[in-house]
């Protein structure tokens, strides 16, 4: 299995940017002239209306920008402070499986155990897509995942709260779920910086999904 390229935003990226470097990303890998690739970035306040969503859970349609995307699931916010992470492989590859299901499970473990190496015991629930934990007020978000797929390669991806503004999400029903809250790593009292996030993603990523290499972008900033 070839190395996965690990790429770093340093700033900000807005939307239709992101999805128009995925498009042509994911048609790279397609085609055989790219590596796959997971791309870490932070988003301006958004927005964003999966394929599920219901117009009526968006509660303050002038807040911030919505975008309709492509991705599955329902409206969710993206901001600083929140980790997203746009995951392009190839289902089809060699030692990869062809099971969307699969991927979305592998996804969900990733976060999963990356939270683990903070402490936070993190858990999936039936009937609710995304990652999830115990707070002294009942059971909130921490994650969000919205995939989808071309041809066997994937693209969008993983959101993880590390500092976002969690009033933000007031917006909206996050993910078409109204009885439970959002949280971060923050809220539960864990003031963990990026860089110590992006750490343990990328180690725990490599055990669920193969070995990465850093972007040329990358390696350029942090010896600049």
């Amino acid at each position: 299995m070839h190395p996965i390229e690990w790429q770093i935003s340093p700033s900000t990226v807005d939307y239709p940017t992101a999805v128009a470097t995925m498009e042509e990303r994911v048609a790279a890998i397609r085609a055989g002239r790219a590596s796959e690739l997971a791309w870490l970035v932070e988003h301006p306040p958004i927005y964003t209306k999966g394929t599920s969503a219901d117009t009526a859970e968006l509660l303050t349609p002038n807040r911030f920008p919505v975008y309709e995307t492509g991705r599955g699931g329902r409206y969710t916010y993206h901001g600083p402070g929140q980790r997203v992470v746009y995951v392009m492989l190839n289902l089809r590859g060699d030692g990869r499986r062809p099971d969307i299901r699969c991927f979305v499970r592998d996804l969900e473990n990733w976060l999963i155990d990356t939270l683990d190496d903070f402490g936070v015991r993190a858990f999936r629930r039936d009937g609710r897509v995304g990652v999830w934990v115990a707070t002294e007020t009942g059971e909130a978000k921490i994650a969000a995942l919205g995939v989808r797929v071309r041809h066997w390669v994937t693209f969008h991806g993983v959101s993880l709260n590390v500092e976002p503004d969690l009033s933000h999400y007031q917006g909206i029903i996050p993910c078409g779920v109204q009885e439970h809250g959002v949280t971060s790593l923050v809220d539960l009292g864990l003031p963990i910086t990026m860089p110590e996030v992006d750490a343990r993603l990328r180690a725990q990523f490599e055990k669920k999904f193969g070995a990465t290499f850093d972007a040329p972008e990358t390696v350029q900033q942090e010896t600049a």
